[in-house]
């Protein structure tokens, strides 16, 4: 016997018998997985929660400033309040920084100079880096035509940290300043950097150069842990607002937190020296960056909570997901394996039919900056390339992986998850 939601899936969202029927035997698989985020939700509310009272927020720092910008108290207050959510010196939170990409930029080119080395532990970051780092098609502008060289070390077959290979390059080359660490896969197929992998490699970096800067790309990590990378040892990390920290309400921008020697140099490249973060007017944000960042524990947890459900019916369906249902989660993203690319495609326009905004479209691969492959981006989202709204977005190359992110309400991410899947089945019939 349906109830009246199956009904209304059936009947309105053309969702098949079968589909339903994996629902089903979702939901009760994927219950007791959700108990455990919904303590990290409460847990990171409270958090957030102290430290607007710790900073006496409000309604006189919901501001509106003009032309330089300087005397902002909303935002001053804000950067105040989000170092002590990561439990840092500093932070700087601006809608100037036009995307996560910007703001991790932001970060290697103030704390890199000629002749200093950037070393990746992770493998090769995520596409649109490459430009910034100098392996990219074109280098005009980034840290290589700056003298700033570059190396990698790959993770191991485990998808893991290799220390050997880490302690060896720390040891024969006294020219790195600073190593990145990517807490997310990106476009990889492996498992996100869990907070205990990050705290164990940070001290052991430390012991061997203790004062090499270590960044984390925190993008789609924040708020799915009781801690920050902050918190474990980070010197420095950045995100974009419109992934999880600014709750699905900031229209824009992104932060930089961390030790505040390096978050000041971060900010004289988003401005200039001698100005830093003591300028720029906010155009009237300030209310939404707040809220967001209130609202950030629960909606992360919403999507979260939309990865599981996703990675469980896919492995019902039959696909390779990672990670696994009852792996735990280190950010919203969950990547699933079509090794086709028609079911990949069919996926993608899915998530665009079951979105609020733009369900009529249908998203079609294209060339887009930054990345080296056509990618398909499925994003009917309310702020224009949110990813803590439902989206899925994919390279299309083989094996053909599609990566769902976010979801406003687990109720939401559902639907459309159930729509895609209904699409991919379709797919030769």
């Amino acid at each position: 016997m349906l109830t009246s939601t199956e009904l209304l899936m059936k009947d309105t969202y053309k969702i098949s018998d079968e589909v339903l029927e994996l629902y089903k035997r979702t939901i009760e698989d994927v219950e007791s997985v959700f108990k455990t985020y919904d303590e990290i939700r409460e847990y990171n509310q409270l958090k957030v929660l102290r430290a607007f009272q710790e900073e006496r927020i409000s309604d006189s720092h919901f501001t509106f400033s003009t032309g330089y910008g300087y005397g902002d108290i909303g935002r001053d207050a804000l950067d105040r309040v989000y170092a002590r959510v990561f439990g840092c010196e500093k932070a700087l939170v601006r809608p100037h920084f036009v995307n996560g990409t910007h703001a991790i930029g932001a970060a290697l080119y103030g704390n890199l100079f000629t002749g200093d080395t950037l070393l990746s532990i992770c493998g090769t970051p995520y596409d649109t880096l490459h430009n910034i780092i100098g392996i990219g098609d074109s280098n005009r502008g980034s840290l290589k035509d700056y003298g700033v060289k570059y190396k990698q070390i790959e993770l191991t077959k485990e998808s893991t940290f290799d220390y050997e290979a880490i302690e060896n390059t720390l040891k024969e080359d006294s020219s790195i300043k600073v190593v990145h660490i990517q807490r997310s896969t990106g476009y990889g197929w492996r498992p996100s950097m869990n907070l205990t992998q990050i705290e164990h490699i940070i001290a052991f970096i430390k012991e061997i150069k203790s004062d090499v800067i270590v960044f984390v790309d925190n993008c789609y990590g924040e708020f799915t842990d009781i801690m920050e990378p902050t918190e474990v040892g980070a010197d420095i990390v950045a995100g974009s607002l419109i992934k999880n920290i600014g709750g699905g309400i900031a229209p824009t921008g992104g932060y930089i937190a961390g030790k505040g020697e390096y978050v000041d140099n971060a900010s004289y490249r988003l401005t200039i020296p001698g100005i830093g973060g003591e300028c720029g007017s906010t155009f009237g944000v300030m209310r939404t960056f707040f809220q967001g960042l209130f609202l950030a524990p629960h909606v992360t947890v919403e999507a979260v909570k939309g990865a599981v459900f996703c990675a469980r019916i896919m492995e019902l369906s039959g696909y390779e997901v990672l990670p696994k249902y009852t792996h735990k989660r280190c950010d919203i993203i969950q990547a699933i394996k079509f090794n086709d690319k028609e079911k990949l495609i069919a996926f993608c326009k899915g998530i665009q039919y079951g979105s609020p905004v733009d369900s009529f479209v249908q998203c079609e691969p294209w060339d887009m900056p930054g990345y080296q492959d056509q990618v398909i981006m499925a994003a009917g989202a309310f702020i224009q390339g949110s990813s803590i709204e439902l989206s899925a977005d994919a390279p299309i190359r083989e094996p053909y992986i599609a990566y769902l992110q976010g979801g406003l309400t687990f109720d939401h991410a559902k639907i459309g998850i159930l729509i895609a899947l209904t699409n991919v089945f379709n797919v030769n019939r």
